[in-house]
């Protein structure tokens, strides 16, 4: 079995040039990826990104999706996979792009899945690796800072390459980030509520919450399940304090 590209999406936050965007769109063609969006783009000269893209990728240029906030972009994505070169302890268990790429076989098959990419200077912040269901580093020496388009083709080329010589396990429909964002936004308000969160930094608490939720692969009916929970609470405090 191998991945599901049509599942598979370049995402790229906040990307400077429009010449990296045309070669990073460029290798998606190259390795079958149909789909890339941008987010707040700094400049979308379409003259500068074909020329990097070429005729080729013309298509994929004319349809990429642009986006203001990386929220709107991710809502109808299950799993969003983050490419950083950074560590931290804000940042969860990192894999390698072909460690992934296996985990992705499954995962691809009936969800949607987006690569993330962060801008060129900085990379991804902890804002929005908020979002992602699991961080990926690419193997470097001692420089690890990659181009924008070098660190796409090193991504989808694992995917590309990537099959399984064993039947893949089953993974059902995930919820998409709208879903889970609907949901934190749900618990937060909740827990607050009865003061589990500080009031002073409620965020803090909740990123502990939303790694533990993203190990988990949670589904449409789990969401369902964990509102129903927060509703139930809701209503057991309104009728203590009557």
């Amino acid at each position: 079995m191998k991945i599901n590209l049509e599942n598979i999406a370049v995402v790229l936050q906040e990307p400077h040039y429009p010449e990296n965007i045309g070669a990073a769109v460029r290798a998606a063609k190259n390795m079958g990826i149909s789909r890339v969006l941008t987010v707040s783009p700094a400049g979308c000269d379409l003259t500068r990104i074909l020329k990097t893209a070429t005729h080729h990728a013309q298509d994929l240029v004319l349809g990429i999706e642009v986006h203001e906030r990386l929220e709107d972009a991710l809502k109808p994505f299950q799993y969003v996979v983050g490419t950083t070169a950074r560590r931290g302890s804000h940042r969860q268990t990192v894999r390698n792009p072909r460690e992934l790429s296996q985990d992705l076989i499954p995962i691809s098959q009936k969800n949607q899945v987006a690569l993330l990419f962060g801008p060129e200077a900085s990379g991804l912040a902890n804002e929005h690796t908020r979002y992602c269901d699991v961080l990926v580093t690419i193997p470097t020496c001692e420089f690890s800072s990659i181009n924008l388009a070098q660190a796409v083709m090193i991504m989808v080329y694992e995917l590309f390459t990537a099959a399984s010589e064993t039947k893949a396990p089953f993974v059902p429909r995930l919820a998409t980030r709208f879903e889970l964002e609907s949901m934190y936004a749900h618990v937060k308000e909740t827990l607050s509520n009865i003061n589990f969160l500080s009031a002073d930094n409620p965020d803090y608490r909740l990123e502990s919450i939303r790694r533990f939720f993203s190990r988990m692969q949670v589904r449409g009916k789990d969401v369902q399940l964990i509102r129903g929970i927060c509703r139930q609470i809701e209503w057991y405090c309104f009728k203590r304090q009557k």
